[in-house]
């Protein structure tokens, strides 16, 4: 089966039937003026690049998704579980430049239209929340630590409608060839999900992780219908001409941007 995420100029676009109004994807590395290595499309200005680079990806990807940039939202990562609502007076947070504002915020809704909900990633789960009917969006940034803090929770926790009436689309990230050790391996233990279906051992403090089917087993278990959850089969860490993967490339390397407006 073909994945819903769809190639095309700069981007993963996903691509469902049942979509009509949102606007959700991620970009790729490919044919960008950053030295991540040559030609990368990085997103992210937080790292060791020129701030024009990242000025103008934002146009060419702005001129792609047909949204622009001073709509787009963007907050300070810092891998916790902080989630905060977004109003129509936040458009244009951290795109010309990064300040203060929205820092330490790893999730994102809005029920307003006319806002792009962006987080940069680099093997981390891009995790996007939509309901046409509700005119409701989200986004979150899940690492191993977002995952062990329930950001989804968190997150759903703002749904003002019945959870049926939610999609989830779990994005490009790394694959199971990421790998946690005893101490983190006993964090998700505590979680309410079975750890079995997703922590594979292969040795001596050493356990492979499927963040991605985590994620997906803790909504799951707060109530979102399994059909309404999708996941893509694109991993970060297992295709360098596509994505930018900060465990492969030892932290040396650009950001993807994931996506959601409405």
């Amino acid at each position: 089966m073909q994945d819903k995420f769809i190639k095309k100029r700069h981007i993963l676009s996903y691509e469902d039937k049942l979509l009509k109004n949102v606007k959700l994807g991620i970009t790729t590395r490919e044919d960008g003026l950053s030295p991540y290595p040559k030609n990368a499309f990085n997103m992210a200005r937080y790292i060791d690049d020129h701030q024009q680079n990242i000025t103008k990806h934002q146009e060419d990807l702005a001129t792609t998704i047909g949204f622009p940039r001073e709509q787009w939202v963007f907050p300070i990562q810092t891998h916790e579980n902080k989630v905060v609502k977004i109003a129509g007076s936040d458009r244009g947070t951290n795109i010309d430049a990064l300040t203060g504002d929205l820092h330490g915020v790893d999730g994102l809704y809005t029920y307003e239209p006319n806002i792009l909900l962006t987080m940069c990633y680099a093997d981390c789960v891009p995790i996007y929340f939509y309901s046409e009917q509700h005119h409701f969006i989200g986004l979150a940034h899940a690492g191993w630590r977002g995952t062990v803090g329930q950001i989804v929770n968190e997150l759903i926790s703002n749904v003002d409608f019945d959870l049926k009436d939610l999609s989830v689309v779990i994005g490009p990230s790394t694959s199971t060839s990421y790998e946690i050790n005893d101490d983190i391996k006993a964090k998700f233990e505590a979680l309410p999900i079975d750890i079995n279906r997703y922590v594979f051992t292969r040795g001596t403090n050493r356990h492979g992780i499927d963040l991605k089917l985590a994620n997906a087993l803790l909504l799951e278990n707060a109530g979102v219908p399994k059909d309404n959850i999708y996941i893509t089969n694109y991993a970060t860490s297992e295709d360098l001409s596509l994505f930018f993967s900060y465990r492969v490339e030892k932290g040396n390397t650009g950001r993807m941007l994931a996506f959601i407006g409405q």
